[in-house]
This record gives structure tokens, sequence and C-alpha cells, in this order.
């Protein structure tokens, strides 16, 4: 039963990258889009780590990095036709997390404006896919590849040096009501490369998607000897954390093992997810 599913995941991975490859197929010279509005932040990180930088004219509200991105008003999560008309586009970056992505895809696509529709990866070998495929929509695969190989790289160092065999427990927390992330979203995935043990496992239900709220009393009992605050940027600390009740018992608080993560890069599956997994690594030696 074993050797089949992992025969079913390499087929699904081997699907998925193949129907990435299929669709957006590389690029002849004359096809190659000029003018882009990205409306990820993950993938105009992407674009101008793999070249593609120049023929981007327009990104979302959100896109912060790097500084050079032409950062608009326009909204990621409720793309507006109209305003994305506006900036005569030949390529479009949609979310198909976006509110109606399908139907502005359609209407896109009707105008004869190519759009790459863009799933958020549950895997890092989707992560990688998901560049390749930008790689070939743009015309830079080389570009792409080489991305590739020192993420590829770099996560594996990052890996190599702070993988632990002790039983390391942690709670992400992503703000100050207690929602946390599973080990089966693709965050949780990157704390289980180090071998890492999420307290939110046994809370996760199916109605949770992964991202379940959990008590306060649930996470004392739980005693976490690591703590990563996604909400950092939101006043979150070792400080807040101390005032709450019953929290300064908590390993992780008692011993100072509370990580304030930096701001974007966990939620984010482009080439700076390096310097997540290594924020974990360089959390993980600094374990009491």
């Amino acid at each position: 039963m074993f050797k089949a599913r992992q025969v079913l995941t390499k087929v699904l991975i081997a699907t998925t990258i193949i129907s990435l490859l299929t669709v957006y197929p590389t690029q002849a010279s004359s096809n190659i889009p000029k003018r882009i509005i990205s409306l990820s932040p993950s993938a105009t990180e992407i674009l101008y780590a793999i070249g593609s930088g120049k023929q981007v004219i327009a990104v979302d509200d959100l896109s912060n990095y790097p500084a050079e991105a032409p950062m608009t008003k326009l909204s990621a999560f409720n793309p507006n036709v109209e305003a994305l008309l506006n900036y005569k586009p030949d390529l479009i970056i949609l979310n198909a997390d976006a509110t109606k992505a399908l139907e502005v895809k359609a209407a896109l696509e009707k105008l004869k404006i190519k759009v790459f529709l863009e799933r958020a990866p549950k895997t890092l070998r989707e992560a990688y896919a998901e560049v390749t495929a930008l790689g070939r929509a743009t015309g830079k695969i080389s570009g792409a590849q080489s991305v590739i190989s020192e993420m590829k790289s770099k996560i594996s160092a990052a890996i190599r040096s702070g993988r632990t065999s002790k039983k390391i427990s942690f709670f992400h927390e992503l703000d100050n009501t207690l929602y946390t992330a599973t080990s089966d979203t693709f965050i949780g995935k990157v704390y289980k490369d180090f071998n890492l043990v999420n307290i939110a496992d046994p809370a996760a239900t199916a109605d949770s998607a992964g991202y379940p709220q959990l008590q306060s009393e649930y996470v004392i009992k739980a005693n976490p000897k690591l703590v990563f605050l996604a909400d950092a940027q939101y006043g979150e600390s070792l400080a807040t954390l101390t005032k709450r009740p019953g929290w300064n018992g908590i390993s992780a608080v008692k011993n100072k093992n509370v990580v304030a993560l930096p701001e974007d890069i966990p939620s984010r599956w482009g080439p700076r997810l390096v310097d997540f997994y290594q924020f974990i690594a360089d959390s993980i030696a600094k374990v009491k």
C-alpha cells in the first residue's frame, strides 16, 4: 500500500508539471509578453528573480518586493477587469483564489489577453513547477532553471544544518486569536522538513482546511518549545506573550525561544522561501 501511494504521488506530481508546461509552453520570441501585470506577490518576486522584471508594467498593492516592482492600487483579491485594461497588458498573472477568478480570466481571454492562473502550491515541488511555468510563459526558462537550482541547493543546506532528531514541538501563530497551520499546509510542510513536531496537528478538523483555531489552554498544555510569530508585524512578541494568562510557563516563552518571523516571507513561495528555511534552521539551533 505504501509503495502504491508513493507511485501515485509521483504520477500526480509529474501530471501537475506536465500540465503546467503544456499550458505555458516555451514562447517563440515574437510571442514573449512585453507588458505583464502580476496580481500575486509570490509571482512578482519570481518574475524579477528569473529576469522578467523589465517586462512587468504593474503589480498589485501587496507586491512590495522587490523595491523596483511597479506597485499600484490594483487588487490581487478583487481584480477589476476595466482597471487592468487601462494598462494594455499582454499577460496577466491572476491568483486562482481571487474573487471570481475564473470569470475574470474568461473576460480577459475573450479580449485576447493571456492569463496565467496561479494556484497556491501544496508542496515544494509544486512551487518549483510554478517557477518553471512562469519562466516558460515569459521567455525566461533559463533564468527559472537557475533560480530553482539555487533554491534547491540552499534549502537542502538549511535542512541539513537544522534538521533535528529531538522531539522539538512548536506553535506557528498566524494571529493573536491563535489561528495556526497544520503539517498538511504548505508552510506546515516546511517545518516538517526539519522534523519539528507541530502542536496543531492533533487539533485539526475536517472543516479547518489545515488552519485550525486553538484555545489558549490547548497551547499551554501542549507546552511548545518553539513559538513562531507570523503576526510579529502586528505587534506580537515575547513581551506580549508573557502577558497572556498562563503563557509565561510555556517552555518557548520561559526560555525565550519565541521567534518573530520576517514580514511576508513565510506566506510566499518564491525565491525568498530559502530565507524562511534558513530562519527556521537558525531558530532550532538556539533551542535550549
